[in-house]
């Protein structure tokens, strides 16, 4: 156990809402002492320590010399029936970071120490009150950035998934004490026939843990986010498209190509599932010094992207920029948008028709063009040349785009997918939304009355270990090997089993799991 959580009986502090400034701070004392410590600091017309259990009094907060801090609400929860399992106090306080620092202070001087992050959750886990997921799902809870996310993690915050460890360990644990007490006991214990029931058992135990590891990829990327990459050569509209999913102008827009400059990461919730986008900057060879180093962190980016964006210009045509960018996205999920599509109904000075009515495209009410009207012109070529109408910008290159899709087939891309978008209207976005949620979801993942869903790396080691260790069971079986060697493997899964809800969890990944989480909590 590391220096920093030795000492489990001591009464600690924290600010459980942040050091900002804000109407409302709120303070926590965990521990044995925790009430006699705010007592002395408390000046009310109750003492604190006569206070009944989840009772609220007003007063101030005064230092040793009598001055008043501020005035304060105290909250008085008596364990074993908190949080923490311990007497704990809450103290509401104006939310200055002067006052909230110099009562934190007073705690201090008064006998109490600061909370290590997560050390409130920890003494929870320590009191019995949660297991080790519950625990983790507090702080996914906080963290969550999409309502797919936080019902995956309420889901594990009520115990999902530890009950059915639970019973899936009672199960292992059973056979185990089974075959332990026939070896001891022949007369009254029969092992006649045991391996066939012992098959079926593992049979369903293996099937359970085969369901979980069904959901575990899709649920690390609801509550981690799907790692997007936006690439495109420049100015083809990649920070508009991240100011349209964002709903805001987080990134700089102009006509001038190379605008952006480096690689700007933001978390966005569309439907239900986050997005990790990352806006790059136009990839291209450049001779600017800036320019290339933002090049090259976008080239990084993409191989660790587990969605790209690849942005082409509807109005400008593919260039080969566009064809070796698509050389380079091998193995890749890919959503090509053909962006800027609105600017393809603009009326040609030449002939007052549109270029959509010129290719066979007839827009739609609001004057845009729908997915199937683009999927039919793909194969026009009477809007194809340049220079032919008096304004180049309506010019769709719709042949260039057949090659360049081509060209992503050959590079055996994961599931592309074609959509025409216009960052500036919106056009085609709820579409993108969908398509994203297809490309990486079951369409009930996520949802509240579905089953439990695995969104932790370190669970789904575990459940893999013991997947293992229940096919060496199997073998001895099959080998035909004595009963006393299927303990040693169906003890290993209840172990590794174990280690998922903390039964059997090592100190030191403990205190990793618990440094993870916020101050306060």
């Amino acid at each position: 156990m590391s220096a920093s959580y030795i000492e489990q009986n001591d009464t600690i502090c924290a600010v459980a809402t942040g050091m900002g400034r804000s109407a409302i701070a709120i303070l926590r004392v965990s521990g044995p002492d925790a009430i006699s410590i705010v007592d002395g600091i408390f000046a009310g017309r109750k003492k604190v320590a006569d206070m009944e259990t989840f009772t609220a009094a007003y007063g101030r907060i005064v230092d040793e010399s009598e001055k008043i801090i501020d005035e304060a609400i105290v909250l008085v929860m008596k364990g074993p029936h908190t949080y923490t399992t311990e007497d704990t106090v809450e103290i509401d306080l104006h939310g200055g970071p002067l006052v909230v620092r110099s009562v934190l202070e007073l705690l201090i001087r008064k006998g109490a120490r600061m909370a290590e992050p997560g050390e409130f959750t920890k003494k929870a886990f320590l009191g019995g009150r949660i297991d080790m997921t519950e625990a983790e799902a507090v702080m996914d809870v906080i963290d969550s950035l999409s309502r797919s996310a936080l019902g995956a993690s309420m889901k594990q915050l009520r115990g999902e998934l530890r009950d059915k460890i639970v019973e899936l360990r009672e199960k292992l644990l059973y056979e185990t004490a089974f075959i332990e007490s026939a070896l001891d006991d022949p007369e009254n214990y029969s092992l006649d026939g045991y391996a066939e029931r012992l098959t079926e058992t593992l049979d369903y135990i293996s099937g359970e843990i085969d369901n979980l590891l069904k959901t575990a990829d899709e649920g690390r990327l609801i509550r981690e986010g799907i790692r997007t990459v936006i690439v495109g050569r420049p100015n083809v509209g990649k920070s508009s498209m991240l100011n349209r999913l964002l709903g805001e102008e987080r990134a700089i827009v102009t006509d001038i190509a190379g605008t952006t400059r480096d690689t700007l990461e933001e978390m966005v919730d569309i439907g239900g599932i986050t997005l990790r986008l990352i806006d790059t900057a136009g990839i291209r060879d450049t001779d600017d010094t800036v320019e290339r180093i933002g090049v090259d962190r976008a080239r990084e980016a993409l191989n660790d992207a587990e969605l790209v964006m690849f942005l082409v210009d509807a109005t400008n045509g593919i260039d080969e920029e566009d064809m070796e960018l698509a050389r380079q996205l091998g193995g890749k999920r890919v959503l090509l948008l053909v962006n800027k599509i609105d600017s393809i109904v603009k009326m040609d000075a030449s002939d007052g028709k549109t270029v959509a009515d010129k290719a066979s495209i007839h827009p739609a009410a609001d004057g845009t063009c729908s997915q199937n009207m683009m999927d039919n012109a793909e194969d026009r070529t009477d809007i194809k040349e340049p220079g032919k109408y008096s304004n180049n910008d309506d010019l769709v290159h719709i042949d260039r785009l057949a090659e360049l899709k081509k060209i992503l087939e050959q590079e055996e891309t994961d599931g592309l997918r074609t959509l025409y978008t216009s960052a500036k209207t919106g056009q085609g976005i709820e579409e993108l939304c969908n398509i994203i949620k297809e490309m990486f979801f079951d369409n009930s993942l996520g949802n509240e009355e579905d089953g439990i869903i695995i969104t932790h790396t370190r669970h789904k080691e575990a459940l893999i270990e013991t997947r293992n260790s229940l096919g060496r069971v199997r073998e001895s079986i099959e080998a035909g090997v004595g009963e006393d060697f299927y303990t040693i493997d169906l003890m290993a899964a209840y172990e590794t089993l174990g280690r998922i809800i903390g039964e059997t969890l090592e100190d030191d990944l403990a205190d990793k799991i618990f440094s993870e989480f916020c101050m306060g909590k």
